[in-house]
């Protein structure tokens, strides 16, 4: 039996310029790091209804900066140096890898990801864009995340190949759409300015 995995929501500090940038032709740099705060913000409030354990992945500002803002029980690790699968390589197991732009995430689709380890080594929250709004392993698995193509249709085809020359079948979440183009917020108007 495995413990509860720790959730790491991703999250980058919110500077105008430099968070949710494919928004910002829309919106403008401090209309864009207005949606991503509120996103953060939101999906935060969801980890912590979930009840399970839970970290924030963070780059761009300390410790002090994220807990200040967000509250002082936020546990807050450094993602560190190096590309997005490095920083995912260091996420701590069992876990269960998100980001912070997802509206439709609920407590009650964490904790099916977190009782779905208990069958499978591995749980994913597939995104409609061909990425994923969540992993999920219950052992370190390095090669999940080795030789990925991030931020394109290619993440869950490759994730899917991966496990399957591991062999492992993982287990599949309901299908989410997260935020990164102006027109994903058309279904979540409460997130605008």
């Amino acid at each position: 039996m495995i413990g509860q995995p720790t959730v790491s929501i991703f999250a980058r500090w919110p500077e105008a310029g430099k968070a949710k940038t494919r928004l910002i032709p829309a919106f403008g740099p401090e209309g864009a790091v207005a949606v991503y705060r509120k996103l953060l913000v939101h999906t935060l409030e969801i980890v912590r209804a979930s009840g399970l354990p839970f970290e924030l992945r963070a780059t761009g500002a300390g410790e002090a900066e994220f807990q200040e803002w967000l509250g002082s029980d936020v546990p807050v690790a450094q993602q560190g140096d190096g590309d997005l699968t490095a920083k995912l390589q260091r996420a701590p197991a069992p876990g269960m890898a998100i980001g912070s732009d997802c509206p439709g995430l609920t407590p009650g689709l964490l904790r099916d990801a977190a009782n779905a380890l208990t069958e499978a080594p591995v749980t994913i929250g597939p995104a409609s864009d061909g990425g994923y709004w969540l992993i999920g392993y219950r052992e370190p698995l390095p090669w999940l995340f080795e030789d990925i193509a991030w931020s394109t249709d290619a993440v869950m085809p490759a994730t899917l190949a991966a496990c399957q020359a591991h062999g492992i079948t993982p287990a599949m979440l309901p299908e989410l759409s997260d935020v990164d183009e102006p027109e994903d917020l058309d279904d979540w108007p409460e997130f605008l300015l």
